[in-house]
């Protein structure tokens, strides 16, 4: 009979495609885990992977094996949390993941308001783009992650808490007129700078302004932060969501911000969890509170 362990052994071989490393990764030695698997081939009748001294290749079998273990070690695991539907909401350690869009804005002020409310709590965070995320989610990895919508979550459940709009970011320098409100239309006579591609936020900001593509703007970065510093030198001007403000432009006089004048909302934050995924009761707590803590900031 194959074993749990050899199930994750397998895993962890698949993930780093390297014996000492996933023994390193599994905390037992490399002759345990390599014993483990030999044994499980055997019982299975085929190689699930193929090694030499140089590398480590999945065969077509083992891709099979291994895309069933996966879901057999994603159902242990939610057997494992079902004892937590019996206990206080964040009573228990919980990952959380966040694209780098929302992560520095809303954790400052997000676990603050946790930890007043749960003192007890235990967050892990991760963060990581909005595809990379949604893929940890899926294999078990994390236990959610907050993204921004729209955005495809096949397969998952969403639970929004947060809506929102853009505002364009300008040096004022740099403008005769500092206005309110800014269209698209208006938007196309100016430099404008967005993230990289996969960043979700891009494609949202494309999306309020029912541009086609980003073909225009050639200058692109990885952060709102590093755009926001190419604003401040000049180099042209951005979109910046509500909640990045505060921190981004609101210190810094020589930054002027207007509201992105389109049908909002332009993005929804949201909690995306696997259906079968136990612990809903914690997602919940987090959810409200993080909502309290941006209606706090935002003073909505």
């Amino acid at each position: 009979m194959i074993s749990i362990k050899q199930i994750r052994y397998a895993l962890a071989v698949e993930r780093h495609l390297h014996f000492r490393k996933a023994a390193e990764d599994s905390s037992v030695s490399q002759s345990a885990l390599s014993t483990a698997l030999n044994e499980m081939e055997n019982q299975l009748g085929f190689q699930v992977f193929e090694r030499d001294n140089k590398k480590v290749l999945v065969t077509p079998m083992g891709r099979l094996f291994l895309d069933k273990a996966r879901q057999v070690n994603l159902q242990i695991d939610d057997m494992m949390r079902l004892k937590q539907t019996d206990q206080s909401p964040l009573s228990s350690s919980i990952s959380v993941g966040m694209i780098p869009t929302i992560a520095p804005y809303l954790l400052p002020i997000g676990l603050a308001e946790v930890k007043t409310q749960y003192p007890d709590a235990k967050l892990r965070i991760r963060e990581a783009k909005t595809r990379d995320l949604l893929e940890l989610v899926r294999l078990g990895e994390i236990d959610t992650a907050v993204i921004a919508l729209p955005y495809d979550c096949e397969g998952l459940l969403t639970f929004p808490f947060w809506s929102e709009d853009f505002y364009w970011v300008f040096n004022k320098g740099r403008v005769e007129t500092i206005p309110e409100r800014i269209t698209s239309n208006e938007l196309v006579h100016e430099n404008l700078m967005l993230l990289s591609e996969g960043h979700c936020m891009k494609d949202h900001a494309l999306a309020a302004c029912r541009w086609q593509d980003s073909t225009t703007h050639s200058m692109s970065a990885t952060s709102l932060n590093t755009l926001v510093q190419l604003v401040i030198s000049g180099m042209g001007s951005t979109l910046v969501p509500e909640i990045a403000l505060n921190q981004l432009v609101s210190h810094d006089d020589r930054l002027g911000v207007a509201r992105l004048d389109e049908p909002g909302p332009h993005r929804e934050l949201a909690f995306v969890v696997r259906a079968t995924y136990p612990n809903l009761a914690s997602v919940e707590v987090l959810r409200t509170q993080f909502k309290k803590a941006l209606a706090n900031a935002l003073s909505r």
